[in-house]
């Protein structure tokens, strides 16, 4: 009898645990769209993580990987970093760009990891990208819904000229441009001012065009069901 109940003590805790660990498990499906006119997003990356862990900080100085994220849409590294920290990582939901006015859905099982983090390159920027910085993922399911703000890594001037960024061929740029800025003003992560552009199409400060590719924040709507 002693052995019996030691063992249904040992059974009892056993599912005890699985219990807990399922209660505390937070399966989320996530909605992000792309609230502007004329901007693009490169493939996302969206991770659930701890709060020892980050994409990036507003007010510090970007890391390698978030530079190559914010100048060319290499997400790679983030995932890489991410992942091996003990992160869950989502890439490319949208399967390719995110068009303007154009959201995408799906799924993540955050387990027990805590805080909600994305991140995708803005076309056309010299480095900026739409953000969410560990976001606390509530423990009561519900409907949660946010704006996202567009973000300047900080680590390239925003010339605005068509050589300095990513030429995709859904973007027509103008050509000529003298730069609207020529060195970096601000070498940390904050929030983006905004593309400038003009109306000049073989000259100005900028090869951006003012009337598609200026743009103010939020940048994006995210919504979290958690479930």
């Amino acid at each position: 009898m002693k052995k019996r109940t030691q063992l249904g003590l040992a059974i009892s805790s056993v599912l005890f645990a699985f219990g807990s660990a399922s209660a505390n498990a937070a399966e989320l499906e996530i909605t992000v769209t792309n609230a502007t006119k004329g901007i693009y997003f490169t493939p996302l990356i969206v991770a659930a993580h701890n709060s020892d862990l980050f994409m990036f900080r507003t007010g510090q100085s970007a890391s390698a990987e978030l530079e190559s994220m914010a100048e060319g849409g290499d997400i790679s590294g983030l995932s890489t970093v991410i992942g091996n920290a003990g992160g869950v990582v989502v890439e490319n939901p949208a399967a390719g760009i995110l068009d303007p006015g154009v959201g995408t859905t799906f799924t993540l099982d955050s387990g027990d990891l805590e805080y909600l983090s994305l991140s995708a390159m803005l076309l056309p920027t010299n480095d900026g990208f739409v953000g969410l910085d560990s976001w606390k993922i509530p423990t009561t399911p519900g409907t949660y819904k946010a704006t996202l703000n567009g973000y300047d890594a900080g680590t390239e001037a925003n010339d605005e000229i068509a050589s300095s960024m990513p030429n995709p061929p859904f973007i027509t740029f103008g050509s000529g441009a003298t730069g609207v800025e020529t060195v970096v003003t601000n070498a940390v992560v904050h929030v983006h001012p905004g593309n400038l552009g003009d109306a000049d199409a073989t000259g100005g400060n900028s090869d951006l065009d003012s009337s598609a590719h200026r743009w103010l924040n939020p940048v994006a709507t995210i919504t979290i069901v958690v479930k």
